[in-house]
């Protein structure tokens, strides 16, 4: 039975409010840390390096962004020289689809361990251990609401 009587106690608002403070805290560390990227950026840059060959549309269902954020995202990475698009087919349809560029991955990668670095000198709250279990726990929510929510990218 649920015990909360405000929605201000439910597991809801409080993935909520910790997902706003993970955006606050990503945007004060990029910045802090001086990075060549925007988080929205990299979140589009990591996706696409383990996903070579990517649409826009699957890459902004996996992002959560609109098509035509995703699109502004994409054309700022590849003014940097960090992406590349190019045209292919699917089901008999013409589809951009890209892959990170050298400077790209070199990005990606340098970001990617500028983070991991801070975030190993954060205080540790979890255990390796409970790290995991909340990770998986977290997957396992977001999996059962993604069953339950529409969603038109």
């Amino acid at each position: 039975m649920y015990k909360y009587q405000h929605y201000t106690e439910s597991i809801f608002y409080q993935f909520e409010q910790t997902a706003k403070y993970c955006r606050y805290l990503g945007a004060q560390v990029f910045q802090k840390l001086n990075m060549p990227v925007t988080p929205d950026e990299f979140y589009a840059l990591d996706v696409i390096m383990i996903n070579e060959g990517i649409c826009q549309r699957e890459l902004a269902k996996i992002i959560l962004k609109d098509r035509p954020n995703t699109g502004r995202i994409l054309d700022s990475l590849e003014e940097k020289g960090y992406i590349e698009r190019f045209v292919d087919m699917k089901n008999n349809r013409l589809v951009k689809r890209m892959k990170l560029t050298e400077i790209g991955k070199e990005v990606t990668d340098e970001t990617s361990n500028k983070l991991r670095n801070y975030i190993s000198n954060l205080p540790k709250i979890f255990s390796d251990e409970d790290k995991e279990k909340l990770r998986d726990l977290i997957i396992k929510f977001r999996e059962s609401l993604e069953q339950q929510v529409e969603m038109k990218i």
